[in-house]
């Protein structure tokens, strides 16, 4: 008949194996591919990634109205969640598409919970918000996380991408006729 173990060993014993299989995750999810889309090279003078959050928030821009309003900044390539007592409630980068919108006011005029981008990138949290040249300028974010690639050379693309949490949280700020407010 076998020795039985005492049951300290066999507490001892699991929680080894555990840390063991946690750390052996960790190191794989730290080398694995991480999400980025493959539909485009990227061209000598577009930039696929935005610029990196700054330690502290950034201001919102003067000039971009008073209220509760979404502002993008064309030249900051930046969103702010501006609300009724005009405190940030959240701001980040975004990835415009190869058409922008016109510096102004706008108004969120309908919303689309998934569908597939120009790209063939599956999107969601899609809000329409302006038109130029013949292109629907709206945010979105990707299904699975990625980073849009850059506009394909010569495309119209009126996609303002951003990182699924920001999409998350401008989808829950923004319902239809929120006031967008574009700055350069």
């Amino acid at each position: 008949m076998p020795a039985r173990l005492p049951s300290w060993a066999w507490v001892t014993g699991l929680t080894v194996g555990a840390i063991a299989a946690v750390t052996v995750l960790g190191v794989q999810a730290d080398r694995g591919s991480h999400p980025t889309a493959t539909s485009a090279k990227p061209s000598s003078t577009a930039s696929a990634q935005p610029t990196p959050t700054p330690s502290a928030p950034a201001k919102v821009p003067d000039g971009s109205g008073t209220g509760r309003r979404v502002v993008y900044s064309l030249g900051e390539k930046r969103v702010w969640l501006v609300d009724a007592s005009e405190a940030t409630r959240r701001t980040f980068t975004v990835w415009p598409g190869s058409v922008s919108p016109d510096p102004g006011s706008y108004t969120v005029s309908s919303r689309n919970a998934s569908t597939t981008g120009s790209d063939g990138v599956q999107i969601e949290h899609i809000m329409y918000f302006a038109a130029k040249d013949g292109v629907s300028v709206a945010f979105s974010n990707a299904v699975d996380g990625s980073s849009p690639p850059p506009a394909a050379s010569g495309g119209k693309t009126g996609g303002v991408r951003m990182k699924k949490a920001d999409g998350t949280a401008l989808w829950a700020f923004g319902t239809v006729g929120t006031t967008v407010t574009v700055v350069k």
